[in-house]
């Protein structure tokens, strides 16, 4: 077995338990595992970075409501911390862990 096939055994087995799994490719951070999973509800909070006047594309509009779905927290983040605080939302989660 390939480490890629093995890394998309793991994650299928991740996902049927219930995480939300991410594939890391390029971190801000040197030797950070490969994947990264979270269970529903945990304390995560995920941020979009937009200039003040700059749009969410089709795909991270539906990304940022499948993370809400199991219960993250979600933000998009204009620099003006009221303004991320307007946008952010999370919790109520209906997902668990198998």
């Amino acid at each position: 077995m390939t480490e890629q096939q093995i890394q998309s055994k793991r994650i299928k087995e991740l996902e049927s338990q219930g995480y939300y799994v991410i594939k890391l490719i390029r971190t801000n951070k040197n030797g950070v595992p490969d994947l990264l999973a979270i269970p529903p509800d945990a304390d995560v909070l995920f941020s979009e970075v937009k200039k003040h006047d700059g749009r969410l594309t089709k795909l991270q509009q539906y990304r940022i409501k499948e993370l809400q779905s199991y219960g993250f927290k979600t933000e998009v983040y204009r620099g003006d911390d009221e303004r991320a605080s307007k946008e952010s939302k999370g919790g109520g989660g209906k997902r668990n862990l198998r």
